[in-house]
């Protein structure tokens, strides 16, 4: 059984049948790519894996516990952290100040939303969000003002906070959605450097298929809504329901 279990969901909007019986398991400390053509279904699955939405039917267990209903602070304190299809920072903010506020916020313990209240506790809290940054190679830009950045070292930025979490299960949007092909293979890079140096487990969905076959050990197809084909790379490429669905004939 794996960290993420995905059993029998179905999510209709109208008429429209947006998941139909999917069935995905993503097992812990792996990297699990889901892809499909526009309108597969991915980013409504997505949805489903944070609580955003409730399926009309099925299940979504992350360790056992169920996803499904919870509020977004409840799905961090479960250790999913989510990063989104256009980077969410706080623009008017420095890249110092945008990666204490996780830090500042996390709930696992070490810190409290009111616990900052001595300047030993602000303190540490600096130091971490320092080691954050240098962990990334963002350090010199730290001062920076985070909406002047590129989109590559926002989003790298980013993914920083959710680190910053400690979470369990990293879920990754279209990460490289928008980048240079030069900020997005330091994205790539950057994720085989979280992969290799953490206890994590990532499902990313994305178009490129240079970033799924990068980082992917398996890899779940959409179409229409209903899951095609989950296998390895290796297996995934060339394979004739994969080229149907995208290319739209038979191979």
């Amino acid at each position: 059984m794996g960290i993420l279990e995905v059993k029998d969901v179905n999510k209709r909007f109208g008429g429209l049948q947006a998941l139909g019986n999917v069935n995905l398991s993503v097992e812990e400390n792996s990297c699990h790519a889901i892809i499909g053509p526009n309108g597969a279904g991915k980013s409504t699955l997505l949805n489903c894996l944070v609580g955003k939405l409730i399926p009309d039917t099925g299940s979504v267990m992350f360790d056992g516990q169920s996803v499904l209903g919870r509020k977004p602070y409840e799905i961090n304190q479960m250790g999913i952290s989510r990063v989104f299809q256009t980077p969410e920072i706080f623009g008017d903010l420095s890249v110092l100040e945008n990666m204490m506020i996780p830090i500042f916020a996390r709930r696992d313990g070490a810190f409290r939303m009111h616990a900052v209240e001595s300047t030993s506790t602000e303190k540490a809290i600096l130091e971490q969000a320092e080691h954050m940054l240098d962990s990334l190679n963002m350090a010199d830009k730290r001062h920076m003002h985070s909406a002047s950045m590129s989109r590559g070292d926002k989003r790298r930025l980013e993914i920083g906070m959710c680190l910053a979490q400690n979470p369990r299960l990293l879920l990754l949007d279209e990460p490289t959605a928008g980048m240079a092909r030069a900020d997005t293979n330091n994205t790539i890079d950057l994720l085989k450097q979280i992969k290799d140096e953490r206890d994590i487990t990532i499902a990313i969905i994305e178009h490129d298929m240079h970033v799924v076959f990068s980082l992917a050990e398996r890899i779940t197809v959409l179409a229409q809504g209903t899951p095609l084909v989950e296998d390895t790379p290796e297996k995934i490429k060339g394979h004739p329901k994969v080229r149907e669905a995208y290319l739209g004939e038979s191979a």
